[in-house]
């Protein structure tokens, strides 16, 4: 199987979970994540504005924000995307997504950066939509990053590996069932 068709395979098992209530599973989701942050001591996070296909993050940025952490988002530039503060108001770029018009690239070290994903394969690299943005970013930025926590909706692994060595490798891979380590992927994988 190639990466192409698992990430179709993915995309059809998210749509087929539509019915599945994504309030309640994206407020699962939100609330591990708080846990995992505090837990981590994490004070400087790369997150994310989700997309409607993405898990809603927006009551952890909210709870983040008053705890005064320090909160990065993509900025898209060209093919990639830089790293700025999440400030409001955010308005609608390319793809759809929103971002801060607040244009000060953010260069220090992130203690943590929660990415999407749509399925990832038993080395735990990403498997996105297609564009590589997060790629291109993190093939950049990857050493000022002291951990990558992917999550989804929906739990979906290939059994084989059909990764990039390009692709992002991340660390945990949280979904509403489980938080899913490395080592777990190896023994694990479905697809």
């Amino acid at each position: 199987m190639d990466k192409k068709t698992f990430r179709k395979i993915c995309i059809d098992k998210a749509k087929k979970n539509k019915n599945v209530n994504t309030y309640k599973v994206d407020k699962l989701l939100n609330i591990e994540l708080y846990k995992y942050i505090k837990k981590e001591k994490s004070k400087t996070v790369m997150l994310y504005v989700p997309l409607k296909n993405e898990v809603n993050i927006s009551n952890l940025i909210i709870k983040l924000r008053r705890e005064k952490r320090t909160l990065l988002v993509p900025f898209m530039e060209g093919e990639s995307f830089s790293l700025v503060e999440y400030r409001l108001p955010l308005s609608k770029k390319q793809f759809g997504v929103k971002e801060p018009k607040n244009t000060n690239k953010y260069k220090h070290r992130i203690d943590l950066a929660i990415v999407p994903i749509i399925g990832t394969d038993s080395t735990l690299r990403r498997v996105g939509f297609g564009k590589g943005f997060y790629d291109r970013f993190f093939e950049k930025n990857h050493k000022r990053i002291n951990k990558i926590l992917f999550v989804g909706r929906t739990y979906c692994v290939s059994s084989e590996i059909i990764s990039d060595d390009y692709d992002v490798k991340g660390d945990f891979y949280l979904t509403a069932k489980n938080c899913h380590y490395k080592s777990y992927l190896k023994r694990k994988s479905r697809i």
